[in-house]
């Protein structure tokens, strides 16, 4: 686990860091970006990101935002953490640690739980959610969103419309209807 690896900062060429592939966020602020490389600007990065090996690069585990902003402002060079994690751990971490921060949109956090669940690596949605202190109820609606249309799907994305609003347009099975709606 992270807590049990060696912590010792390195200083990365910001063109051998990678996103994260697994990245929950799919919307950043654009002003809070802004923000925040202004302040790296003026103090630097405060906290390091989280990486791992990737073939002769390395991927972000946690803390893109901060990489983002890093590059905005020029800098050449980021202070990481080095970890060695599979793509399992690289993915939960990841996931934890958006979920935690409590800023991802209901569809994003419904796109992270596919993924998840996509790797095919056997973890249930009951591991999931004590994993992320949620219930396995809590997991299964998020997933259900995704069958939304694809409008709707945008609109919750963008804050349009509540997660509650969208999930009572699942009774809906028709998604032009679901989109008048």
């Amino acid at each position: 686990t992270l807590e049990a690896q060696e912590r010792k900062v390195v200083y990365l060429n910001v063109e051998d860091v990678l996103p994260n592939r697994f990245q929950p966020r799919i919307k950043f602020d654009e002003q809070a970006l802004q923000e925040l490389s202004d302040s790296i600007k003026e103090h630097g990065v405060l906290s390091p990101i989280t990486v791992r090996p990737l073939g002769n690069k390395f991927e972000i585990i946690a803390g893109e935002r901060r990489y983002k902003a890093s590059t905005m402002c020029g800098l050449k060079e980021i202070p990481a953490l080095v970890v060695d994690m599979d793509d399992k751990e690289s993915a939960e971490i990841a996931l934890i640690e958006n979920v935690q921060r409590k800023d991802l949109t209901p569809i994003e956090e419904a796109i992270s739980y596919k993924k998840i669940f996509d790797m095919n690596i056997g973890i249930s949605q009951d591991t999931l959610a004590k994993k992320l202190g949620k219930s396995q109820s809590s997991i299964a609606n998020k997933l259900r969103l995704l069958n939304l249309s694809d409008d709707v799907q945008e609109a919750l994305l963008e804050n349009k419309i509540s997660e509650r609003h969208a999930r009572s347009l699942l009774k809906i099975k028709d998604k032009k209807i679901q989109n008048k709606l």
